[in-house]
């Protein structure tokens, strides 16, 4: 369970930028951290990696950011900066282990061990945060902010693997699932110019997935309607995070195209290799992105008005979102209200 408690905060350091947070987004990934189910949980455990809010305090050396800017923070705060991946700047990939304190090099936003005196880093879900300038991002003015906390995890999720796995306009693209980052994920590949259809179980999310920019929708219990859909599309973009089995997805694709999996399913799926030999399938994952690429997302979003469909709640309202989110119980994302409902004064304290 959820409840109020105060945390420190590291000082104000020569490179950072303190950030009085004004909402943070609720992600799956809290709820099982906070439920012990990807390991251990480290207390205080403070989640929210899907964080907006406006700067206020810069360090010295700042060069980025100024007081009164909107940004954002998204799934970490740190990386080696020096292994090949952060150098190709996919450093959500970091590869530098261990710094010769101990503590990881790629430091996610929440959970990881840190050596500035807060044992571990302690995510959104909080008054403020100081975070490196370095994985700090520009929000753009004109994007609602609330609605724009989930773009820092759900968004670049989906955003990223479309433009990896070259995702362009005039291609059939599916996507595997109408939630948290499914929808996202229709949102972008329309804007790309994409010709999407949303594959769902529920014909109650074909208005949804139309108004989204969706061109179709194909009821996946429909036996002849999936029997018929046979080699149609050049991607599918796979969000289940459940067991399901993706055999007969992969049934879907035309030769040549590409599952892309981005749900964390908890049991290990089945695959068939005929499922991919006779069309040379590929099947890929991705994981959320790097800083230039999230900053590439945001722009994107800037440009094309798209933010995430959220429900906006009080901070005391956490722990019923988080049984609520158990029961696939939101459209399509939550979002705490951090400015109005955690408003207590902020104190900037420098670092010696």
């Amino acid at each position: 369970m959820l409840s109020l408690v105060e945390i420190p905060r590291r000082g104000l350091g020569d490179k950072d930028v303190h950030i009085k947070v004004e909402y943070c987004g609720v992600c799956h990934s809290d709820l099982h951290t906070v439920r012990g189910e990807w390991g251990p949980v480290k207390f205080p455990c403070v989640p929210g990696h899907e964080i907006v809010g406006l700067v206020d305090a810069v360090g010295a050396g700042v060069t980025k950011f100024k007081v009164g800017d909107k940004v954002g923070v998204g799934c970490f705060v740190d990386s080696c900066r020096s292994c090949p991946e952060c150098k190709e700047g996919i450093d959500q990939y970091c590869s530098g282990g261990k710094l010769e304190d101990g503590t990881p090099a790629h430091k996610m936003t929440y959970g990881t061990p840190v050596s500035d005196g807060t044992s571990h880093t302690y995510g959104g879900y909080s008054q403020a945060v100081v975070v490196d300038e370095n994985y700090v991002l520009s929000v753009p003015d004109n994007l609602d902010l609330a609605a724009t906390a989930p773009l820092l995890c759900a968004g670049i999720t989906t955003y990223s693997p479309l433009k990896f796995y070259g995702a362009k306009a005039g291609d059939k693209v599916a996507v595997l699932g109408l939630g948290g980052l499914g929808h996202m994920g229709v949102k972008f590949a329309a804007a790309m110019g994409c010709e999407v259809t949303v594959l769902s179980r529920s014909e109650g999310k074909r208005e949804m997935a139309l108004k989204m920019g969706a061109k179709d929708v194909l009821i996946t219990t429909d036996e002849a309607a999936f029997k018929a859909a046979a080699r149609t599309f050049d991607i599918i973009l796979d969000t289940v995070s459940a067991f399901h089995d993706i055999n007969a997805y992969c049934s879907l694709l035309r030769t040549n195209g590409t599952l892309i999996v981005v749900g964390g399913v908890p049991k290990p799926l089945e695959l068939r290799t005929f499922a991919l030999i006779p069309r040379r399938i590929k099947i890929g994952g991705s994981m959320i992105g790097g800083i230039k690429e999230t900053q590439e997302m945001l722009d994107f979003c800037g440009e094309h008005n798209i933010v995430s469909e959220i429900e906006l709640i009080d901070a005391s309202y956490a722990n019923k979102a988080y049984e609520r989110m158990l029961k696939s119980d939101v459209q399509f994302r939550f979002v705490l209200d951090i400015a109005k409902t955690l408003n207590k004064d902020v104190v900037v304290d420098k670092a010696e």
